[in-house]
């Protein structure tokens, strides 16, 4: 038998005894990919004083608690996780006791066949918006636990930065938007950066909320006039809201937006647009208008869908509604299609559109071929559970939830099954087991990417900082 030491001592089981783990509930019969990093497996204990000895076939890797958690060295874990891949991995919970370790009965987790895409981007900022200061868009090799930052405001004047977006996945192709100072969006393609000026005389704002077509030509986007209020005595602290509301497409190659009446009307609020994985269906969220701030919470968003002919930039003439918000008296956002146009995931809220402060906010899912709706019960908590991300082999999601002390989201990641069931969440690792008690910032709009954006910063920073954008046309 193999022996692989950790970080910590040796670990030898002494005693062995039928009670449950207290670590069963959050670890039990999660599944994880075979590229990701070491687990977090948090614990209340002092340095030392708890383990774990994780085995499969002749692969045993053990290891003890130090800040709280317990995780296993990067190296001997990947060693691990190539072994069992596509199997189960035998998860012992140890405690010191005066005569040796004793170990909890034993449960399992499993090792995916398929892989998570290797990098993860996402936006860092403190969680009150009134409060920041610093923020920027960072990528992390899930592989490992290296952090890199795209582009950060201390680099542009502290602006305000947001909206980062990736066409499939792919980290050549990308847009992310400036506010305030400098403001603008930097269009990404390839060795390409371009700033837009993307506010038109026939639109209410800049575009924002944006979504890449799957051919890399056009992007949608919603133009709104938002404005937010922060509560006194509510379970919601803050709530961001329209005033009014419309959808767009941008051609990249003819540097116009184009609409239609459907998406573009005066007696709906349309936001949170999205493609289909073939391009030929716009998904988008549409409430009756109302008026603000006083009927925010008569805001139901319906989830819609008009065909897209790329060829001829045109729209279908039908809306079809997927998802009834009035009769539920829900409403939803962030409608999300998997690669495989399997399944489209959504959150669901109360009423209004912008729920990452929500504590009702949920996922569900619907099945496209079926036309079913489920609650996704595993992955949602008593808290807010808001941004989700594909991953390119449709067998992943990553999403933002404040589970932990329902103030700052983290990212958490879950495998989803070929029939659309969805395994038991895990927070995204990292290297020192008190992370997130220290770590100040939000995690919002967690974005899975197939490789690391490899932008030249020095041009991207430049671009950012100049004045001179090209200004996009509007058909309308």
């Amino acid at each position: 038998m193999c022996f692989f030491a950790s970080c910590s001592q040796e670990v030898k089981i002494a005693i062995r005894s039928e009670k449950p783990s207290p670590l069963v509930e959050d670890y039990a019969d999660i599944i994880i990919p075979s590229n990701i990093a070491p687990i977090n497996f948090f614990v209340e204990a002092e340095d030392g004083k708890e383990a774990m000895v994780l085995s499969f076939n002749n692969h045993l890797l053990s290891m003890v608690c130090k800040d709280g958690a317990i995780i296993p060295e990067l190296n001997t874990w990947k060693d691990l996780l190539a072994e069992a891949k596509g199997k189960q991995i035998k998860v012992e919970h140890c405690i010191q006791t005066e005569k040796g370790w004793e170990a909890y009965q034993a449960f399992e987790i499993k090792v995916a066949e398929e892989d998570i895409d290797p990098y993860l981007a996402y936006r860092l900022i403190p969680p009150g918006y009134e409060m920041w200061n610093e923020m920027g868009i960072y990528q992390r090799n899930l592989t490992n636990f290296e952090e890199t930052a795209i582009l950060n405001n201390t680099q542009t004047d502290r602006n305000c930065m947001n909206c980062h977006s990736f066409c499939m996945q792919n980290p050549e192709q990308m847009q992310l938007h400036l506010r305030a100072k400098h403001a603008g969006t930097m269009l990404i393609q390839g060795d390409e950066i371009t700033k837009l000026e993307t506010k038109t005389e026939q639109t209410i704002s800049a575009l924002v909320y944006p979504y890449w077509h799957p051919s890399g030509k056009f992007i949608t986007y919603s133009v709104n006039d938002t404005k937010q209020l922060f509560h006194t005595h509510h379970q919601n602290r803050i709530e961001v809201m329209d005033l009014a509301s419309d959808v767009v497409v941008y051609d990249v190659e003819k540097n116009e937006i184009v609409t239609t009446p459907s998406i573009f009307s005066t007696e709906a609020f349309e936001t949170f647009p999205s493609f289909s994985p073939d391009g030929k269906t716009l998904y988008y969220c549409s409430s009756r208008s109302q008026s603000m701030p006083d009927g925010v919470e008569k805001l139901k968003y319906h989830l819609c869908a008009i065909s897209f002919d790329a060829e001829k930039r045109t729209f279908g003439e039908k809306v079809d509604t997927l998802y009834h918000a009035e009769q539920m008296n829900k409403s939803v956002s962030f409608p999300r299609v998997s690669p495989d146009g399997k399944y489209l995931m959504f959150t669901l809220s109360d009423y209004a559109t912008f729920p990452i402060w929500h504590q009702e906010a949920d996922l569900w899912m619907i099945d496209l071929n079926k036309g079913e709706t489920v609650c996704l019960d595993k992955l949602n908590s008593k808290s807010v559970e808001s941004y989700h991300s594909w991953s390119s082999n449709s067998r992943w999601v990553v999403f933002s939830s404040r589970r932990m002390d329902k103030l700052y989201t983290r990212p958490y990641i879950a495998y989803v099954h070929a029939d659309g069931t969805v395994g038991k969440p895990f927070v995204l690792p990292q290297a020192k087991g008190d992370f997130y008690d220290k770590c100040m910032n939000s995690y919002n709009i967690p974005e899975l990417i197939k490789d690391k954006v490899n932008v030249n910063r020095l041009e991207l920073v430049q671009k950012s900082l100049s004045e001179e954008k090209k200004q996009i046309k509007a058909d309308i």
